[in-house]
């Protein structure tokens, strides 16, 4: 993850993107923005906020050599000459603006910066920061006319969190410079992660977690949930997050022996994790360590409600995966017509 507590802007500069599709055109900066203290100390923890609970990282990519991806490429033009940070800004502005493959993508301003003491695990470097700005916000603005107070609206940007994102470290391990990405306005992710960033997720412990963790949310709903219900769909991610934390090492043949008492279900597994690594140009491994940092995030986003037409919820508790299976009984009323849940307790709390 990325510590902002030391970092600070360096430089920072403001274009606007059009869309080809609509016929609105690009326009550019010629100068630096001179911040005052003000607007200073809301932009930076504007930018960077994002970043601080980002847990995976990303590495460049292209088909053929990766020094051909565009964006590698002007980063490493503004990390090896200063000057040359203005013109290479509008670089990066034209071609997100040639990623524009359809009327939906959306024009916006587009920030370029440049960072200095960026902390990432035990070092501190400088990096390049690249954010759009899709959305604009309504806000009362009040003012003084003839010895009177009134009011009008204007649209301005809001100081909470940025649509799109990714920050460029100026530092590289074996598989090339490290990069952060968020995504707030996730519309077409294709068109910011794969047709202007061109990035892959780092070959490490946190991305074979999210990999996996992502089949099982999937299968669970796709198959689980559908074949047998939303309590069996709930138990298996309970079960799944449960095995994670168990476990440093997840191997897979382990995993679908404690998840799956019976061969079909195993083999229902097998079938829907090729079907998802072809869907997502992926290779699951078959062990890997697992990185408790993913895990928590991810269990955090699971929801294991069970929601009824009669207006009336069950949420089942993600860390105790056994208590649906014992203290939770799916039924049919011949009588009323209907299923029901029958749910055993001692005491209400």
């Amino acid at each position: 993850m990325i510590s902002r507590k030391n970092a600070s802007i360096s430089k920072c500069i403001i274009h606007k993107v059009g869309n080809k599709f609509n016929d609105t055109k690009n326009a550019f900066s010629n100068k630096l923005v001179d911040f005052d203290e003000a607007s200073y100390d809301l932009m930076l923890p504007f930018l960077l906020r994002g970043f601080g609970s980002a847990v995976q990282s990303y590495r460049f990519n292209h088909h053929a050599n990766v020094a051909l991806n565009e964006i590698f490429s002007y980063a490493t033009q503004i990390f090896d000459d200063e000057d040359s940070f203005v013109e290479v800004s509008k670089h990066v502005v034209t071609h997100l603006y040639e990623q524009s493959n359809s009327a939906n993508i959306k024009t916006g301003d587009v920030l370029i910066v440049e960072f200095e003491g960026i902390e990432f695990r035990d070092m501190t470097t400088n990096a390049i920061g690249i954010f759009k700005i899709e959305n604009k916000v309504n806000f009362f603005q009040t003012y003084l006319e003839n010895n009177s107070y009134d009011v009008l609206v204007q649209k301005g940007i809001s100081s909470k969190k940025v649509d799109k994102g990714c920050l460029i470290l100026n530092q590289s391990d074996t598989e090339g410079n490290i990069v952060f990405s968020v995504d707030n306005n996730s519309y077409d992710a294709q068109y910011w992660l794969n047709h202007f960033l061109n990035i892959k997720y780092a070959d490490d412990a946190n991305s074979h977690t999210q990999q996996y963790l992502e089949l099982c949310k999937e299968f669970s709903t796709e198959i689980v949930k559908t074949t047998y219900g939303a309590q069996e769909h709930n138990t298996f991610l309970a079960k799944t997050i449960d095995f994670f934390k168990e476990n440093e090492v997840v191997n897979v043949e382990r995993f679908k022996d404690e998840l799956f008492e019976e061969d079909k279900h195993k083999r229902e597994f097998d079938n829907y994790k090729k079907e998802f690594e072809g869907e997502q140009n992926l290779l699951i491994r078959n062990q890997f360590d697992v990185a408790e940092a993913v895990v928590n995030k991810e269990k955090r986003k699971i929801k294991t409600d069970i929601k009824l037409d009669t207006n009336i919820q069950i949420k089942l508790d993600i860390d105790a995966p056994d208590a649906s299976t014992e203290y939770l009984e799916r039924g049919y009323d011949e009588e009323k017509k209907m299923h029901y849940y029958k749910v055993f307790f001692n005491a209400e709390n």
